[in-house]
C-alpha cells in the first residue's frame, strides 16, 4: 500500500489497485463527502458520476436478465471491481463471475479468471473509457467476453464482443437493437425495449 494517502495528490508512481482498499467513500482523510464509488485505471482514479436514470434501469435490468439465465455455476452481479493489475481495477456495470468467487462476503474485487463476460451501460462522462480504453484493458487482462450497451434514441443497442487469443484484442462479433439473442458466452436472450419500460 501507498503511505501515508494524501488525496487528492496522486503518489510518485500512481495509485495501485492494493490502495483502493484504504480510500474510504470520502477519500484516504474524509475530504471528498460527494465521492460515491471510484475505479483505477492505468494508475489513475476515475471518480463515477451519477448514474442516469437510463443507466440505472439497463443495468438493474441486464443483471437481472443475465443472472436468471446463466448457468448454475455462474451469476451476474454489478459493480464490483475487477483486478487485471497493479495498476488496473476497473469496476464494470455488470459482471458475469464464477459463483465460487461470490462465496466470499468480504471481498472488494474479483480475480481476472472468476470473470467469464463484462458489460458497460455507456454514459457521457464515460464515452472514451467504455469504448477504447476499459475494452483494451479487460482483452489485455484475458476477460473472454465484453458487451457494451449504447443509448440510441432512449433506447438500447448492445455491441457484443469476444476476445481473439492471437491478438490479446477484441472482436465484434454482433450488434442486437431490440432483442440480444446470442448462445455464447452461454444462451442469453433478452428484449432489451423491455429493460427502459
Amino acid at each position: 500500500m501507498t503511505a501515508n494517502l494524501q488525496w487528492p495528490y496522486v503518489p510518485p508512481d500512481g495509485w495501485t489497485a492494493a490502495d483502493l482498499d484504504h480510500i474510504g467513500p470520502d477519500g484516504p482523510n474524509g475530504e471528498l463527502d460527494a465521492l460515491k464509488r471510484i475505479e483505477l485505471i492505468d494508475g489513475e482514479l476515475i471518480i463515477m458520476s451519477p448514474p442516469t436514470e437510463f443507466h440505472m434501469l439497463v443495468v438493474d435490468g441486464l443483471r437481472s436478465e443475465l443472472r436468471r439465465q446463466c448457468p448454475d455455476h455462474l451469476t451476474a452481479v454489478r459493480e464490483m471491481d475487477v483486478l487485471l493489475g497493479p495498476k488496473q481495477r476497473p469496476c464494470p456495470d455488470i459482471s458475469v463471475v464464477t459463483k465460487t468467487a461470490t462465496s466470499d462476503m468480504d471481498r472488494t474485487y474479483y480475480e481476472r479468471d472468476d470473470v467469464l463476460l463484462v458489460v458497460e451501460v455507456v454514459s457521457k462522462s464515460s464515452e472514451i473509457r467504455d469504448r477504447e480504453t476499459k475494452p483494451r484493458r479487460y482483452a489485455q487482462g484475458g476477460i473472454q467476453h465484453y458487451w457494451r450497451v449504447e443509448n440510441i434514441s432512449g433506447q438500447p443497442v448492445v455491441y457484443v464482443y469476444e476476445l481473439d487469443p492471437a491478438t490479446s484484442t477484441y472482436v465484434v462479433t454482433a450488434i442486437f437493437h431490440d432483442r440480444l439473442k446470442t448462445a455464447v458466452p452461454f444462451a442469453v436472450d433478452i428484449a432489451l425495449d423491455e429493460l427502459v419500460r
